[in-house]
């Protein structure tokens, strides 16, 4: 049977047919998972300041330890063969992603002043993209590790960055729900996007900021930029309030839909997906449990939604378009199929 057959005797992708088709578990709660672009792999970050490389046949778990603090941010080289991780120690390292036995390939080991909150690799492959709480998005050559640029401009913690799909332009969002776009050739700012402050609240009972983008992307076509992040915060301190996703134009920089459940359920949208069906796929966790869901563009509320087993911190997509990955609190991480069951 040659692939182009079995490729077409592959089931439907159907969101409605989302369910669960394997799960393994670590020994402390997860804090960040990414498919590698071969697909051969799920890496997450852990509580115990690793990073876990699991096998997708069997399950096999291999350490990755080098981080003296948790790691939410991770990318890899175009080919795979590299995986770069960035910590809340500040540290970015690069390691071979199949390796038997990791041991780092480069090390820097205070590439921000405090936490190392995301990476985005760009397009081209050539190029990294961090940001932390030093209010810096920081390039850099993936080739080598030498920096190649710094980008200032935000007045408090940057969250997320995202390299635009076919532009050469960054967005970048910080704790107060600031979003930023930058013009790579030239490295300098272009202009504000407006709206974002949905996903900010400055708690006056305990004086506290609360907000940020929690995850980030870009529709395939890249004319809609989502920010996921928690909105209608009532108690900063306890992170109260609700899951919610902000998509704006990414030619005007304006809202076009604020993506919120139709049942209102204590958490925050830690992982936002854009499938090239037409939708988004958005993670909720939080005091309110676990939740996928999928929202199309034009539509305030989802149109399908699993609940799931414990709280979800991370979620990403396979390179078949078929598969996700959460990474759980409950020590596990799980692997959902979006298709109905052989």
């Amino acid at each position: 049977m040659s692939q182009a057959d079995e490729k077409k005797e592959e089931p439907k992708v159907d969101p409605a047919a989302t369910h669960e088709k394997a799960k393994w578990k670590h020994s402390r709660p997860l804090t960040a998972c990414r498919f590698d672009p071969t697909g051969k792999y799920v890496f997450t970050g852990a509580e115990d300041n690793t990073i876990q490389r699991w096998d997708l046949a069997d399950g096999k778990m291999t350490p990755f330890a080098a981080h003296e603090s948790w790691v939410r941010a991770i990318g890899f080289s175009h080919d795979g063969q590299q995986m770069i991780s960035g910590g809340y120690d500040g540290r970015l390292i690069w390691w071979e992603t199949a390796a038997e036995k990791p041991e780092p390939i480069r090390k820097i080991e205070s590439a921000h002043n405090g936490w190392l909150r995301a990476i985005a690799v760009s397009p081209s492959g050539q190029q990294i993209a961090t940001c932390g709480n030093d209010k810096l998005i920081k390039l850099w050559d993936i080739a080598d590790g030498k920096l190649q640029g710094e980008l200032a401009g935000h007045e408090s913690h940057v969250y997320n960055v995202a390299f635009h799909p076919t532009q050469p332009l960054l967005v970048s969002c910080d704790l107060k729900g600031v979003v930023k776009q930058w013009d790579l050739t030239e490295k300098k700012f272009v202009k504000d996007f407006a709206g974002a402050t949905a996903l900010y609240k400055y708690d006056t009972t305990f004086r506290a900021d609360i907000g940020g983008a929690r995850s980030i992307a870009f529709s395939t076509d890249g004319k809609l930029l989502a920010l996921g992040g928690i909105t209608n915060v009532s108690n900063a301190f306890a992170g109260i309030g609700n899951a919610a996703i902000v998509a704006f134009d990414w030619e005007t920089g304006q809202v076009t839909k604020t993506h919120v459940p139709k049942e209102a359920v204590n958490g925050t949208a830690w992982g936002v997906q854009h499938h090239p069906d037409g939708y988004w796929i958005g993670l909720a966790g939080g005091g309110g449990g676990g939740f996928l869901y999928f929202w199309k563009h034009d539509a305030v509320n989802e149109f399908f939604k699993l609940k799931l087993p414990d709280n979800g911190r991370d979620l990403h997509m396979h390179a078949d378009l078929r598969q996700l990955a959460v990474a759980h609190s409950d020590l596990h991480i799980r692997l959902f199929a979006m298709y109905k069951k052989a």
